[in-house]
């Protein structure tokens, strides 16, 4: 509850700072204090020292898997807004609204890792996605930013009213809202109700969306294409692994009480794989670089799905690795992204010349997303992959995994090659040695997780 009520009340101190601070840069020190504190509430409500006794009547259930996921989440946007606060003052003049509408998406980030009721999945997912309409169409001088937010908000609210048919088919099958409760318990031994079942694949199309999963991924390339860097940056990993942990708990609790109606395995391992071609074929042919990590983040949320798949120990583990990996590496790579002024392949020849530490930093986070041992990318994709082995079924699921994971490493592995095997000058934004710090210590972090992983796991269990 520390989260929640800290992340939509440090929202509301970003409004007033609108009118009240008339300093630009002091927007981004505000926002960046303002997740510190709130990385603290959380981290204190995970030990137990909850500031707010407040009965949600079993609407929220928490967690330390919801707790640990928070502390990384608001960690990544942290580390987002110190690499790219300046980036975000360019947008426009209303920064102080940016950054005020980043912590009503954490409110709902924070929602979404506890929630215990439909409607509670319903509200989380709303605030969630609301700011990121606007956020996506902040570029007002850009038709492709007002293009992707309009082309957002239309086929969001349609996987919104698939998903409310899907609640309201479920509460018909069941008679209840909440995830877990004795109502349920007793269904099972009458039948599980066909209503539940139908609302089940609603809510799963739904969520499909959400995370841009195939064969409902197709609004993510040119949403994230035409975004502003800097927001495609904070949609494509804080948002994207929210919707996961939603998903993931949706599964664990309803889909897999209803395994016996239904072969959910079979249905998730033909999305993964859909997910996977996808993402991963048509990532080969782009020739921006900005729109090849959006492909990427398509076939990235296809590893994630095997958590889904398998809802085991090491599908946890997994998710929480990848939350890390993912997040940490596709900030940083966009924060490179969003100085270059040429955001094609071409753009990069010959950037290990000029600027070698971005180039090495960006090689580091390229060599995560491809799963290259000795980083938190590996690991990630190792649990994932151990957690479909360790259920002993559809094992050729697998064997694709690993094959598009080959694959991945072509077009990842193009950029290096334009930064260190052609020749060019890179036309940049100018930027400042604390920005290659943070994106050293990001390459850092990476590497050390990937390297003493047991580190986030005791985190997790003690």
């Amino acid at each position: 509850m520390n989260a929640i009520i800290f992340s939509a009340g440090w929202g509301i101190i970003m409004m007033f700072c609108s009118f009240l601070v008339k300093n630009q840069s002091s927007y981004r020190h505000i926002a960046a204090v303002g997740l510190l504190v709130l990385l603290a509430a959380n981290i204190f409500d995970t030990y137990g020292v909850d500031f707010f006794h407040i009965d949600s009547g079993k609407m929220l259930a928490y967690t330390r898997f919801g707790f640990v996921f928070n502390s990384i989440a608001i960690a990544s946007t942290l580390i987002y807004v110190l690499l790219t606060g300046r980036d975000i003052e360019r947008l426009g003049r209303y920064t102080a609204e940016f950054f005020t509408l980043v912590f009503f998406v954490l409110c709902g980030v924070c929602l979404l890792s506890a929630y215990n009721n439909l409607l509670m999945l319903f509200l989380g997912i709303e605030i969630l996605t609301i700011p990121l309409y606007i956020l996506t169409g902040s570029d007002k001088r850009n038709l492709k930013s007002n293009e992707a937010a309009l082309k957002y908000f239309l086929m969001g609210s349609f996987s919104t009213g698939l998903m409310l048919m899907g609640i309201a088919l479920m509460y018909g099958g069941t008679g209840t809202f909440l995830l877990e409760s004795s109502r349920l318990q007793s269904n099972l031994y009458h039948g599980i109700s066909f209503l539940e079942i139908v609302g089940l694949l609603f809510l799963l199309a739904s969520m499909c969306f959400k995370v841009s999963a195939a064969p409902f991924h197709f609004w993510t390339p040119d949403v994230y294409d035409g975004a502003p860097s800097v927001v495609t940056s904070f949609m494509a990993t804080i948002v994207k692994v929210a919707g996961f942990i939603a998903f993931l708990k949706l599964c664990t609790v309803r889909m897999s009480v209803t395994s016996t109606a239904i072969d959910w395995k079979l249905i998730f391992s033909i999305i993964i794989i859909l997910t996977l071609l996808f993402g991963n074929i048509t990532a080969i042919f782009q020739q921006s670089v900005k729109r090849m990590l959006a492909y990427s983040s398509i076939s990235q949320a296809g590893f994630m799905l095997f958590a889904l798949f398998s809802m085991n120990e090491y599908a946890s583990k997994g998710l929480l690795m990848y939350s890390v990996a993912y997040c940490l590496a596709t900030i940083g790579l966009f924060a490179v992204l969003v100085k270059m002024k040429d955001v094609t392949f071409e753009g990069y020849n010959g950037l290990a010349k000029t600027q070698p530490v971005l180039a090495a930093t960006n090689a580091i986070f390229l060599f995560s997303l491809a799963g290259i041992p000795l980083t938190a990318g590996f690991l990630a994709k190792y649990y994932m992959l151990a957690s479909i082995i360790k259920t002993g079924t559809y094992t050729w699921v697998v064997v694709a995994g690993v094959l598009f994971a080959a694959i991945s490493v072509y077009y990842y592995f193009r950029v290096i090659q334009a930064m260190y095997f052609k020749n060019g000058e890179p036309q940049m934004e100018s930027f400042g040695r604390s920005f290659k710090l943070g994106l050293v210590v990001l390459a850092a972090i990476i590497i050390i997780v990937g390297a003493f992983p047991q580190a986030l796991f005791n985190w997790l269990y003690f």
